[in-house]
């Protein structure tokens, strides 16, 4: 066969040599062809030199193992260190370095410890694990800490730096010192330094104590309590001072949360009463079938999430107009069908309403479900806000507390500055005189009542965020609605917004000690001596109607 020149192959002369530009060339690209192969190959034998190393019988060879495996930089460390510290870190009969995915069954399925491929199922009786005692598991669980600080992912560097704290020793206190040096986050920074102090006091430093002082996480009480009960009185009576000084903080705290969560269950209470309070002042109706109007209001949101299933987020806020539209409705149906025919007989009012609050809650379960329906919390109401390591506030209850505030102001908006509002006033102060004057009462009564049905629509949406969408939703919330209407004065919606929260945060005080049911009593029986001095509640109405 006729051997063709390549083209970059250097011409002969007769009697000449290889032109030396030439064999230098084609070393460069010899070089650069073998170049990243050779230190591929490099890196995979010092990869398993460092696994090699693991697979002894000697703990502290394996403890050195792990060390080198931390030094070496490679990127696939951590995931050796956790895999051996799961057990799933193990060698084949082949010799081969493997991976168990998942340890069920009786073949499992593997993957290379070096390049990560699958490798299909083993059986059990091939592969030999590499053994780990409990000294070397709390060395790998801090390894894999310090690992995990130089991580270019923020939380797993402030989830690391959590982990550390009570768990320093002498090997680790050195790493991280330099840590801290370089890390950029704030909060790495200072729990890695919270970390290290605690390691200081264990060691009996009295230093430490200052820099753990006036700090609420529940692992420096940890050591400041061990620390007020050594050997060192000096140590002892300043971890003390500090324990003090926290624990005044502590309280202040737990005021602080108790404080939010009753005025959380204070909003709720003012969206479920304030609809209520509008038409209860304006047509004097005890309208008992309320409650189920804040039912149809969760159930709507739930509806609607139905109908947009994966996206909870564009179905809460699209549920607000449609919870208010929907219970709105039902409002005008009750009024025109049922209270207009009953007006001056309240009694007769409150026993028809009661049977339609029953027809309606019967109506859900045949129609729907008489078991509770579960709505989808959106992203970005989960979860909640860290104030400090001993307050968090609750993303749906802060939402839910906003919200309430914003429909109390469109209310007052409403009643203030257009001409329903302007007609709704004039009627509940005096409505004969409102009607003498060209107010058509009938409209006024249709329009109020819509729009307090509409509002107990909002509560029952915020409520959908709280608590289980169910059929007896409303009547947890109708008695208590009717208390804060009482309170804070028929038809007033200040004395309905300061009622209602009042009402959540003495609830939320008592029910600690007292527990729920007791709590509601002593409500009810504070309410009745109040409305014994004040029987027009805290801001009582003004006009005739107030004085007949």
């Amino acid at each position: 066969m006729r051997n063709f020149p390549l083209p970059w192959a250097p011409s002969t002369r007769a009697g000449g040599v290889v032109g030396w530009p030439w064999l230098l060339l084609m070393g460069l690209l010899l070089s650069v062809v073998h170049f990243p192969a050779a230190l591929a190959q490099e890196t995979d034998d010092q990869a398993v030199a460092l696994l090699e190393a693991l697979d002894v019988d000697s703990y502290v060879a394996k403890s050195e193992a792990v060390e080198a495996i931390v030094r070496s930089d490679d990127e696939r460390a951590r995931d050796w260190l956790q895999a051996l510290l799961d057990g799933r870190l193990q060698r084949s009969d082949g010799g081969r370095f493997v991976v168990v995915l998942d340890n069920r069954g009786r073949d499992w399925p593997v993957a290379d410890a070096l390049t990560g491929e699958t490798l299909g199922e083993m059986s059990r009786r091939e592969l030999d694990r590499i053994g780990i005692n409990n000294a070397l598991r709390n060395q790998l669980r801090s390894a894999l800490a310090v690992v995990d600080l130089y991580s270019p992912d923020l939380e797993r560097r402030r989830a690391s730096a959590e982990r550390l704290l009570g768990e320093v020793d002498d090997d680790l206190a050195g790493p991280l010192a330099e840590v801290i040096e370089e890390a950029s986050d704030d909060r790495v920074r200072e729990r890695l330094s919270l970390a290290l102090a605690i390691h200081r006091l264990e060691q009996g430093e009295l230093e430490a104590v200052a820099e753990l002082e006036g700090s609420l996480h529940p692992r420096v009480r940890v050591a400041l309590n061990r620390a007020a009960t050594g050997d060192d009185p000096q140590v002892a009576i300043a971890a003390r001072d500090a324990l003090g000084s926290i624990e005044q903080q502590l309280k202040l705290n737990r005021a602080a949360e108790t404080l939010y969560f009753g005025l959380s269950m204070g909003s709720v209470l003012v969206l479920a009463a304030i609809g209520l309070a509008i038409t209860f002042g304006v047509m004097g109706v005890i309208n008992m079938a309320h409650g189920e109007l804040i039912m149809l209001g969760a159930y709507t949101t739930w509806a609607v999430q139905q109908l947009l299933p994966g996206q909870p987020g564009l179905a809460l806020i699209l549920s607000i107009p449609a919870g208010f539209l929907v219970s709105a409705l039902a409002g005008v149906a009750i009024e025109r069908g049922v209270i207009q025919f009953l007006k001056g007989r309240p009694l007769e009012t409150l026993l028809a309403t009661f049977g339609v609050s029953l027809i309606l809650q019967q109506l859900v379960r045949t129609v729907i479900s008489p078991q509770n329906r579960t709505v989808v919390t959106p992203e970005w109401m989960s979860g909640s806000l860290a104030v400090n390591d001993a307050l968090s506030l609750t993303l749906n209850r802060m939402v839910v507390l906003g919200f309430a505030l914003l429909v109390f102001v469109g209310l007052m908006l409403v009643m203030r500055r257009t001409r329903l509002g302007l007609e709704v006033r004039a009627v509940t102060q005096n409505r004969a005189m409102a009607r003498s004057m060209g107010i058509r009462a009938t409209r006024v009564d249709i329009l109020t009542f819509a729009l307090g049905s509409g509002v107990a629509g909002l509560a029952g949406v915020a409520l959908s965020q709280l608590t289980n969408v169910g059929p007896n939703l409303g009547q947890n919330y109708i008695i208590d609605s009717f208390m804060v209407v009482v309170f804070g004065g028929v038809g007033n919606l200040w004395g309905t917004l300061v009622a209602g929260l009042s009402l959540g945060v003495i609830n939320q005080i008592l029910e600690p000690w007292a527990g729920a049911m007791l709590a509601k009593i002593i409500v009810l029986v504070f309410i009745i001596l109040f409305i014994q001095k004040r029987p027009r509640g805290l801001f009582p109405q003004k006009g005739r109607a107030a004085e007949g």
